[in-house]
């Protein structure tokens, strides 16, 4: 009567086999999770975890930072990266959400021209830079030559005075970077629901004022998350200046990422340079606090 398998309806003598293969079906799981996990982990030490371990215990010695202190070269170079930084980012991401509002026009040239403005950012930067850096040169440079062909004015030596280096750099890192930013805001913009447009538009609230009252308050949740996340990479960058300036003149446009490159090969004093380029944590440090209290208190939500 099939007693032997059942004892008031429950299974009996199959449930041991059961449960068996039910743990072995959990335990394959683990053991292909693990065999998922374990590559990621080691990646992860071995070029995460492990540089940044080291190069915290290559500038940990106190006598390294007052060396820095007492290198004038170091100070200027505090400050060009205090410049560079601020008043690249201010004055990009302005930038980036004045021209959002322009490419959001359902026009077909504002798209075309769209198009065209990504281009700089999908450049890769080192070719990019260098052929910025060629156009500045002397009077051969392409600027230079345009002002002595279309107005009859010789241009200055760029690289000769360091303010007009300086500027290069940042003018050269808003160009490239500008279109980025602005799609990420172009993005954000279209987030907002069109009946809140529809609504300011009955209120009498049209152009400027929609821009203030309706606009920035939208978006302020993002433009910050944006302007600290451009803040942080802008602090790293390498690149700009490396391959704009160079430096130029005699290395008095160095930021922190260039300065740690030099004392690193240069003069061959890798904790030097490490120490330099950490220096910049006190700075960076409360930047990405503010951020992810940001992202996990808001959400970047518009």
């Amino acid at each position: 009567m099939g007693g032997t398998h059942e004892v008031l309806g429950r299974p009996v003598a199959r449930a041991p086999w059961r449960a068996l293969r039910l743990g072995l079906r959990h335990g394959s799981e683990r053991g292909w999770a693990l065999a998922f996990l374990v590559p990621y982990a080691a990646v992860f030490v071995a070029f995460v975890l492990y540089p940044v371990a080291n190069a915290l215990w290559m500038g940990r010695s106190p006598t390294l930072y007052a060396e820095l202190i007492d290198d004038p070269h170091y100070l200027r170079t505090v400050v060009n990266t205090a410049l560079f930084t601020g008043v690249g980012v201010n004055l990009m991401m302005f930038a980036a959400l004045l021209l959002s509002g322009l490419f959001m026009r359902r026009r077909w040239w504002i798209r075309a021209t769209l198009v065209v403005f990504i281009l700089p950012w999908a450049l890769p930067a080192i070719p990019a830079f260098l052929s910025f850096h060629w156009m500045l040169i002397g009077e051969q440079g392409l600027l230079n030559s345009l002002l002595s062909e279309l107005f009859a004015i010789e241009g200055p030596i760029w690289f000769n005075d360091r303010w007009l280096a300086l500027g290069a750099d940042i003018v050269a890192y808003v160009w490239k970077w500008l279109p980025f930013w602005t799609v990420i805001l172009l993005a954000g913009r279209m987030a907002i629901p069109q009946e809140l447009e529809d609504a300011a538009a009955v209120d009498g609230a049209t152009g400027v004022r929609r821009f203030v009252h309706l606009t920035v308050p939208l978006l302020a949740n993002l433009y910050l998350v944006c302007t600290l996340l451009a803040t942080i990479w802008t602090v790293a960058d390498f690149a700009t200046v490396f391959y704009v300036s160079g430096g130029a003149p005699a290395q008095s446009t160095d930021v922190l990422a260039v300065i740690g490159v030099r004392y690193a090969f240069d003069i061959a004093r890798p904790p030097l340079g490490v120490a330099a380029a950490l220096s910049a944590l006190p700075v960076l440090i409360p930047l990405v606090v503010v951020l992810m209290r940001r992202l996990q208190t808001r959400g970047v939500q518009l």
